[in-house]
């Protein structure tokens, strides 16, 4: 990578109810997550943390706002994230980001798209996150940014730092997804996004899985996002997750699809999101989100 990195921890809990998430950015960097990184020969500047606000996100309501839960203290998060990613693009470097729950995925579309005439995104990720207000059965927002950046949902999250919508249904790819709503699968049918599903890639592999979205993406878009919830992975390599869901992509997979990024050379910005220290095991999940990004960075066996 010829860019300069800068890393952006978004300690974003307000997306769920659970406790913990927003100490994964710093559980990730107890890993050496920098050191790591630059020894690779990557040049790699961390910011730290975007200041968060101090709730209770297991008793805060989300009944006056319409079945959203913590919104205006998403929407403030979100603000400062994205503020910080416009930045650093500005400034002609690489932004990475670390979560955080992936309702933070909403400032780092927003802050990137003034940059892009057709920014595409791939979906690493058990879930959609195609929910809306209507349409969520829990009201968490952490299971709504890519609806929101797509243009579906509340207005003040549809217009987040600039106005409009942050990215098109066609520069979209979802992979490893298997626990989807009824109103997320009608969405992804009606505007026929490209979805591999983890039956997909238990048929084609995820060698070809990765090759088809980097065709599909790579000629009709100026900038690939790569959002990656480390629930995308079966719960046995990243337990300490809010939302796991069983059957998901195993390491050795994810190995092989990071390491094809890497190699094709098409992602202009990174972001891991879910990893929450106070449900892992040892600190496994952290470990295995620095050694995600290790292999994206370039690490290989030889």
């Amino acid at each position: 990578m010829d860019k300069k990195v800068k890393l952006i921890g978004a300690p974003s809990c307000f997306g769920q109810p659970r406790l913990g998430v927003d100490l994964g950015p710093d559980a990730i960097r107890y890993t050496n997550l920098v050191g790591r990184i630059k020894s690779l020969n990557v040049d790699i500047k961390d910011l730290g943390n975007i200041e968060a606000e101090k709730i209770n996100v297991e008793i805060h309501s989300k009944e006056k706002n319409d079945n959203l839960r913590n919104l205006e203290e998403v929407i403030k998060f979100n603000e400062k994230l994205a503020k910080q990613v416009d930045e650093v693009v500005e400034n002609g470097d690489f932004p990475f980001i670390i979560g955080g729950d992936h309702s933070i995925a909403l400032g780092t579309l927003s802050g990137l798209s003034k940059h892009y005439e057709n920014l595409g995104v791939i979906w690493y990720d058990a879930h959609g996150d195609l929910n809306d207000s209507k349409t969520s059965p829990s009201g968490n927002i952490h299971g709504m940014p890519l609806a929101q950046a797509l243009g579906i949902g509340h207005e003040k999250l549809v217009n987040l730092y600039e106005d409009g919508v942050k990215i098109k249904p066609e520069n979209v790819v979802l992979i490893g997804v298997r626990d989807l709503d009824e109103g997320e699968i009608e969405y992804i049918k009606e505007n026929n996004i490209l979805c591999f599903t983890m039956d997909d890639v238990a048929r084609l592999g995820i060698g070809r899985v990765m090759e088809e979205t980097v065709s599909y993406l790579k000629d009709k878009t100026d900038g690939i996002h790569l959002s990656l919830d480390v629930d995308g992975l079966d719960p046995q390599f990243t337990p300490g997750t809010g939302t796991p869901v069983v059957n998901g992509i195993t390491l050795r997979e994810t190995n092989q699809a990071l390491t094809y990024l890497h190699d094709q050379d098409v992602i202009s910005s990174f972001e891991i999101v879910e990893v929450n220290p106070l449900l892992d095991e040892k600190n496994k999940t952290a470990e295995v989100a620095t050694y995600i990004a290790e292999v994206f960075f370039g690490k290989k066996y030889l």
